[in-house]
């Protein structure tokens, strides 16, 4: 399985028009959004065969300097051709100018998969792109997120706040190494999970 992140390309005005234009790559396949709907969840090494070359995109934006800021199973392409890709880097920032803006109200992002910090005070950093691959990564072996809430507000609340079920009490067949990965990478205080993806890479690598 091959991982990239989405090409997006601003070319030149062409010279006869004047026109700028937008070249983007068409992947033929479904999301993880999709395969999760019409699955329900996933096996763990199906999980973890999936979750894999998207740590692998994001640890060479990680050390570039950037950070996505919005990982979902929405930005999680599967293609036809067994490739993995990430895609919509459209709210990546540098990560040292990373503050997370808001519009109209909402913060930018998906709400289920917002690090706490960036819900308490709007900062993301790399640390943040972990948290959100530990959510997808619990959400694609369970079957369902770990935060469930009746609105926005009692949403936030539970991402700063609630520890959610255990991995194995909801599916008792994920391995014990695999749970104590998720809950590392979805630990409340960022100072406790790995500090990139590179370092959550490589303890998935190293799953036996």
């Amino acid at each position: 399985t091959m991982c990239s992140i989405e090409n997006r390309t601003i070319s030149p005005p062409a010279i006869e028009t004047g026109l700028a234009y937008l070249v983007m790559e068409h992947v033929q396949g479904v999301n993880l959004r999709q395969v999760l709907q019409e699955r329900g969840a996933l096996t763990p090494a199906r999980a973890v065969s999936v979750i894999e070359p998207v740590l692998r995109a994001l640890a060479a934006a990680h050390a570039a300097g950037l950070v996505h800021r919005d990982i979902k199973p929405e930005n999680v392409l599967l293609g036809d051709d067994g490739r993995v890709k990430v895609a919509d880097f459209g709210l990546a920032r540098a990560i040292e100018t990373s503050n997370l803006t808001q519009t109209t109200g909402l913060l930018i992002g998906t709400v289920a998969y917002l690090a706490p910090e960036q819900v308490e005070s709007g900062t993301a950093d790399a640390r943040s792109d972990v948290y959100a691959t530990g959510v997808m990564m619990y959400e694609s072996i369970a079957g369902k997120r770990p935060f469930l809430a009746p609105n926005y507000n009692a949403l936030l609340l539970a991402i700063i706040n609630t520890t959610p079920v255990p991995l194995r009490e909801v599916r008792p067949a994920t391995p014990p190494q695999l749970e104590a990965i998720v809950a590392h990478a979805m630990a409340k205080n960022r100072g406790e999970r790995y500090p990139s993806a590179g370092h959550l890479l490589r303890d998935i690598q190293g799953l036996p």
